[in-house]
């Protein structure tokens, strides 16, 4: 079968090569109960995370570089996914969390239809979306967890080499952003939507136009204003980005989020900006 999951479309038969997200069959890095998603998905016990190998935009300051660029991991089956999800269930999580998982959501799809775990699931996006596969996707999916890391497209091309990012973003998070929100009585999230934004150095224009976006979305939606950028990956090369976000930036679009009145919002502060948080790959 020839991929078209993701807007690259490239189109390649991954039983046979790698696509443009670099990888063939099912390939994962970790999973485990991770505590630092937000506080509405790792809750108390932590988010059952699946990290998933490969990823079509490539984004030269990725923090999980060693598994969306350098694929390190372990290839997997059908059934071993589905059975990966009752151990997480097993193992106390609070939810089933797929991180980076377009390029595999047939597969995921097949996976959930073998074992449907009886918690949330959260797909975890970086946001480049075909509404088509999002339409598969919601067969599973209760959380949607998407980053919205640019509407410029320049900024898009030059850090992902992909300048229509925002073409497809947009639409698909208008459409993550009709899930309805429900909580337990506990105040687990149980459904709804959090759109996440990376902010960059020199960039706060854009985060501008992201709080902006956002501000139009239905109220039910969440907005995590994420200042853990730190240089990793390739960003050496790029000598806007060998540095963090500064208190000015931050604060510039903070002062915005306020003034367009947003309220269901998750704030980090200057010291999330480390690498202890980025998990220790170990497949």
């Amino acid at each position: 079968m020839n991929c078209n999951l993701c807007p690259v479309s490239c189109g390649v038969n991954r039983e046979k090569q790698a696509g443009r997200c670099g990888i063939g069959g099912i390939k994962i890095a970790k999973y485990y109960l991770h505590p630092f998603e937000e506080p509405l998905i790792s809750f108390k016990k932590g988010s059952g995370c699946v990290f998933f190998c490969g990823c079509p935009l490539k984004c030269v300051f990725c923090q999980n570089y060693e598994l969306s660029r350098n694929r390190r991991g372990k290839e997997i089956s059908v059934q071993q996914l589905a059975d990966i999800f009752k151990q997480l269930e097993d193992d106390g999580a609070d939810n089933i969390n797929l991180v980076t998982p377009t390029h595999f959501a047939d597969k995921i799809a097949e996976a959930f239809y073998l074992y449907r775990p009886k918690i949330p699931v959260v797909y975890n996006t970086h946001g480049y979306e075909k509404l088509d596969t999002l339409k598969t996707v919601e067969t599973f999916a209760d959380i949607y967890l998407p980053d919205l890391k640019f509407i410029d497209p320049f900024l898009a091309e030059r850090y992902t080499g992909r300048a229509d990012y925002a073409d497809y973003a947009l639409p698909a998070i208008k459409f993550m952003a009709q899930k309805p929100f429900i909580s337990d009585e506990n105040g687990k999230m149980l459904s709804g939507c959090i759109v996440r934004h990376l902010m960059l150095p020199l960039a706060s224009y854009d985060s501008l136009a992201i709080a902006d976006f956002v501000a139009q979305l239905p109220k039910s939606t969440y907005f995590s204003l994420m200042r853990q950028y730190t240089p990793f990956g390739g960003a050496s090369q790029y000598p806007e980005l060998n540095r963090k976000v500064g208190d000015r930036e931050y604060n510039k679009v903070l002062n915005r989020v306020r003034e367009l009145g947003l309220t269901n919002v998750f704030l980090q502060d200057e010291d999330s900006a480390e690498t202890v948080y980025i998990p220790k790959w170990d497949f």
